[in-house]
Parts: C-alpha cells; sequence; structure tokens
C-alpha cells in the first residue's frame, strides 16, 4: 500500500470521526433543548416598571428595576418554577418583596418557593434574613395560622394592620390598602405610583362574578367600597375615561379606568335589583327565578366551578337580608 494511500485513508476516516462527533453533539443539545420544561406563564409590560405575569391561575404583578423584583401575589406552589422562569426573562434581579392580596390558596402558595434565596429589602442593623420579605395585612396571617394544610414557611413574614403600608422599591414608592371585609378580610390593594398601575387583588375579577368569601368576613359592599375608593382616589384617566393608570385585576386581562368604572356599576346594580326583591319579601329561590344577573351573565356567569353565579347570588341575597332585618 502506497504511502499517499494510507494517508488517504486516514484522512477519510478523520472525516467520519468528526462528522459522527457533531452529529452526536448535535442530537445531545436538541434533546436538551427538547426536553426542557417550557414556561406556563406568560409576561405582558403593562408600563413603567410593571409587567402582568399570566397563566398560573391568579394573576400576578411584577416589579422590576436595578435593585430587585417585587411581586403581589405568588401564584400556586406547583407552578413556582414556572414563575421563576418567566421572571428571568425580564430580569436576574432577586426578588425583594412578595406582597399577597389575602390567603387565598393561588395567591399565598408559592410563597415558600419564591422568597428562597431573596433579598431581603427591609433589612437593618438588627436583622437580615435571606429571602424576600412576604407582605400581607395581619388577618391573612391570621387565616393561614388558623389553616393546618399551610406550613409555617409559607406565612407572611412582615404584616400591617393599619389601613395601609407605604414601601419603596426600584426608586418607587408602593403603597399597599387594606381593604376591609370585601372578598375576605384581609384584602389589599397595591397602587405602583411613579408606574401609575394597581394591582386589585380579588376584589376585581374580569373573568366572573367576584368571590365573597363569607367565611373570611368577605361582602360585596366591602368590594363595592373597594372599587369606589380605587376610581375616586387612585386611578386617572388618560382620556375619555380610556388609559392613563392602569388596572391589573385578580383574574383576566389587564385593564382601565373605563373598565374598572363599568365592573362596579354592574356589581351595583346587581345588588340594587336583589336589595328590592329583599324589601319586597322574596324568598331566595324567587330571587334567583327573577335572574337578577341575566343581562351580565353572557360577560361574568359561570355555571360550574368553586364559584358559580347561582353562589355569587346566594351570598349577596344573605347579605342584604342581614341588613334589612336590621
Amino acid at each position: 500500500m502506497s504511502k499517499n494511500h494510507i494517508v488517504l485513508r486516514f484522512s477519510w476516516c478523520l472525516c467520519v470521526f468528526v462528522s459522527f462527533f457533531f452529529a452526536m453533539i448535535t442530537d445531545l443539545t436538541f434533546a436538551q433543548s427538547f426536553t426542557q420544561r417550557p414556561s406556563k406563564i406568560g409576561v405582558l409590560h403593562i408600563q413603567g416598571n410593571v409587567y402582568l405575569l399570566y397563566g398560573a391561575g391568579a394573576n400576578i404583578t411584577m416589579q422590576v428595576g436595578n435593585q430587585a423584583v417585587v411581586l403581589v401575589d405568588s401564584g400556586p406552589a406547583q407552578l413556582s418554577e414556572d414563575v421563576r422562569a418567566a421572571i428571568r426573562t425580564v430580569t436576574n434581579k432577586p426578588i425583594g418583596f412578595i406582597i399577597n392580596t389575602s390567603a387565598d390558596p393561588d395567591r399565598t402558595g408559592g410563597n415558600e418557593n419564591l422568597a428562597k434565596g431573596g433579598f431581603f429589602m427591609l433589612e437593618s442593623a438588627n436583622q437580615s434574613r435571606p429571602q424576600a420579605s412576604v407582605v400581607a395585612h395581619l388577618n391573612v396571617l391570621n387565616r393561614l395560622t388558623g389553616d393546618k394544610k399551610v406550613e409555617p414557611s409559607s406565612w407572611p413574614t412582615d404584616t400591617y394592620d393599619s389601613t395601609d403600608w407605604k414601601l419603596y422599591a426600584n426608586g418607587e414608592p408602593l403603597i399597599v390598602e387594606h381593604v376591609p371585609e370585601a372578598h375576605s378580610d384581609g384584602d389589599s390593594i397595591v397602587f405602583f405610583r411613579k408606574s401609575d398601575v394597581v394591582s386589585t387583588g380579588a376584589i376585581f375579577d374580569m373573568t366572573k362574578y367576584p368571590v365573597i368569601d363569607e367565611k373570611r368576613g368577605g361582602s360585596l359592599q366591602g368590594i363595592l367600597n373597594g372599587l369606589n375608593h380605587i376610581l375616586k382616589d387612585i386611578t386617572v384617566p388618560q382620556q375619555n375615561e380610556e388609559g392613563g393608570t392602569y388596572i391589573i385585576p385578580g383574574y383576566g386581562r389587564a385593564c382601565d379606568r373605563n373598565d374598572l368604572a363599568n365592573y362596579r356599576d354592574m356589581l351595583t346594580i346587581i345588588r340594587d335589583r336583589i336589595q328590592d326583591l329583599v324589601k319586597k319579601g322574596k324568598t331566595l329561590d324567587e330571587v334567583k327565578a327573577a335572574r337578577p344577573t341575566y343581562d351580565y351573565d353572557g360577560g361574568y356567569g359561570v355555571e360550574q366551578g368553586n364559584w358559580t353565579t347561582n353562589m355569587f347570588v346566594e351570598a349577596v341575597y344573605r347579605e342584604l337580608s342581614r341588613r334589612n332585618i336590621k
């Protein structure tokens, strides 16, 4: 065999080996990228420093900046890694605050998972923790400590029991306000003052009539009081009642002041219809048969699930009946 033939044969073998090697690397890289779990959480920039994380059931509001990440609500525990992956598409900053708007599992479930490894923004000379601060109204802590299914590691770490708590993060004031006796007795709304965005929690729901948690001190009147406060004292429209301040509801799409006003008006009309029937001495069955929500059911009516239209009417009827007796 000639020397040139040996060299050619060696070159051919080397080419085959190199091709095979790169093919294996390509297949491995493809397999890794294919098996990576895609995030189930979508991200939408609202305005300023504020984003909406959607797809976790309850909406999660996110504020970002050069300091840390602030979350309003943490979603269910099983979606924490998806929430973290969604955050990483916007910023690599650690989480500094998690603000719970109520004690509901889809608002507090991810507290423990997402607070780990966070940045404690309330740090002082006497206190430091290697995790984010979980902020909520005191009644949220009271509800969670009384629930044996909730581990202490998921409880709020910092609470307020006044009308509001003013925080500062990423160059922006955050005003956390208590809304008494609304969806529950521990509801908070969060106003990002520089970004001009309000996160409402469960008192505003674009997918159904609001849940009134009677066992936890909720009431329709409290919800209406909260909505009226946002409309009167916080939101400012840009033009013709639209634009300007944006509102992130507990569920559903982002809204402006006009959307919130329409929602408030709808709830007020339904309340007044049921109130009129209660004053006339109608029974619950008679009120339900009158269908006081009929013309709004196309947008908010739900016939199955944990909270239906009938359950909403029943809760409002009980509330108004108690007030009528008084």
